[in-house]
């Protein structure tokens, strides 16, 4: 049978099925289901000149040598860690790149356990009864967690109170959640970046749905008002979401410890690193909340023979089966990305894992001290412990001070005009002293 007659192993159309198919939509030939404006058709020639690999290659090391050279002590949600390159070795083998969601359970075994063990993992660290596996990014398990708090609170209830100093990405995905779920998002005040409780017990009511809070915050202070967070939302029946991620996870109290229902985040700070707006949601929460948590859930199972096994369960909640009647939209996952944090968090091990976050915190706390030395710089601004970032105040401009740091190979955040937030973590430690000394140079 030839290649005409079967189409590709992908698509097996052979000639008589197409001209069925087109047929059957009354049209002559393919390109008549297309309707492309002749000035973006394409007119058979690409006007590329032939050139040798050899030739291709030297352009392109041409081009991407004209790319700035910066050190990034960047962070405000996406995090930089070390991967080992055993990730790239165990999730570029081709059963996991070739797999899409593994509805198959009898040839996906292997990559449902290892998500298996990433709910687990995220299970242990946070101390709730569910995790999924998974969503698409930290503001989109936000999201989620705005609406399941609807389906799932004993009242009805309409508010979703954030921090004042909520990322503005993550606010624009969750007014988007909002507007589909009828809810309103309001903010509430934060004292020194962290939670002003006075102000909160002011603001939360019966008609408060979901009460969010971060630890780390934004700006890399670690909340230590999370169980008055959670006593409050409680005392009106309103859920207690928690954003945090694994590293951080692994030190700081557990969220079920403080009241929390549910957590969010982002879980591709293991195994990913800094993949420039590509993330993982993470989203964990409550076992009483089991038939509603969005996305994939892995559980395990066992075959004829008694042997334990694996397999996707509950897929009822999902829009591909349920439409209109669904309780999430996510008809897919990030199960690639849930594969590299299981593998990349199994290869720390709890005593990694706790070393990377311990790291996190002496770090911030050894570069902060360094520049609070240098006249025009105070830091921290933040009167608390950090974790992996913080925010100095400088004299200078702070745009002007960011753009100089820039010319000098550094790239930080200007959050305001007289504020530069910094992060570091192991994979720019070594260019502490280089930005150190910019700092002394462009701050005074």
């Amino acid at each position: 049978m030839s290649r005409e007659d079967t189409g590709t192993p992908y698509a097996p159309h052979g000639e008589a099925e197409t001209e069925a198919m087109l047929d059957a939509v009354g049209v002559d030939e393919e390109a008549d289901l297309f309707d492309i404006p002749d000035s973006v058709a394409f007119d058979g020639t690409f006007d590329i000149e032939s050139r040798s690999e050899q030739a291709v290659r030297r352009e392109l090391r041409e081009t991407l040598s004209r790319t700035e050279d910066l050190v990034e002590f960047l962070g405000r949600g996406h995090y930089d860690h070390y991967v080992p390159s055993l990730v790239d070795h165990l999730a570029d083998r081709q059963e996991f790149l070739t797999s899409y969601t593994q509805y198959q359970p009898e040839i996906a075994q292997g990559f449902l356990q290892a998500l298996f063990e990433y709910q687990s993992m995220l299970v242990e660290l946070t101390g709730l009864g569910v995790a999924n596996c998974s969503v698409y990014d930290a503001a989109t398990a936000l999201g989620e967690a705005a609406t399941l708090a609807t389906r799932v609170r004993a009242t009805d209830g309409t508010r979703v109170l954030v921090p004042d100093l909520l990322r503005e990405e993550k606010r624009g995905v969750l007014d988007n959640y909002a507007s589909g779920a009828n809810l309103t998002v309001e903010t509430y005040p934060t004292a020194d970046a962290n939670v002003d409780v006075p102000a909160l017990e002011g603001a939360v009511d019966d008609d408060t749905a979901m009460v969010y809070a971060e630890s780390p915050t934004v700006r890399g202070t670690i909340e230590e008002n999370l169980g008055a967070v959670g006593e409050l939302a409680d005392d009106h029946d309103a859920l207690f979401c928690l954003g945090s991620d694994p590293v951080a996870l692994a030190l700081l109290e557990r969220p079920a410890d403080v009241g929390a229902d549910v957590v969010v985040g982002d879980a591709a700070s293991l195994g990913l690193g800094t993949a420039y707006g590509m993330g993982m949601g993470l989203f964990v929460t409550r076992e009483d909340f089991l038939r509603q948590v969005p996305g994939r859930l892995v559980g395990a199972s066992e075959d004829d023979a008694g042997r334990r096994a694996y397999t996707l369960t509950l897929q009822t909640r999902e829009q591909h089966i349920r439409r209109e009647r669904a309780t999430s939209n996510i008809c897919t996952n990030q199960a690639w990305v849930a594969l590299r944090t299981a593998v990349h968090a199994a290869l720390l091990g709890p005593d990694g894992l706790l070393d990377l976050a311990e790291e996190c915190v002496t770090r911030a706390e050894g570069l902060a001290e360094r520049l609070d030395d240098i006249s025009g710089v105070r830091a921290p601004v933040h009167d608390h412990h950090h974790f992996r970032e913080f925010v100095a105040g400088v004299d200078q401009p702070a745009p002007a001070v960011a753009s100089d740091l820039a010319d000098a190979g550094y790239a930080v955040h200007a959050i305001d005009d007289h504020r530069i937030q910094v992060c570091v973590t192991e994979t720019n430690a070594e260019a502490v002293d280089g930005l150190v000394a910019a700092f002394q140079e462009v701050a005074a």
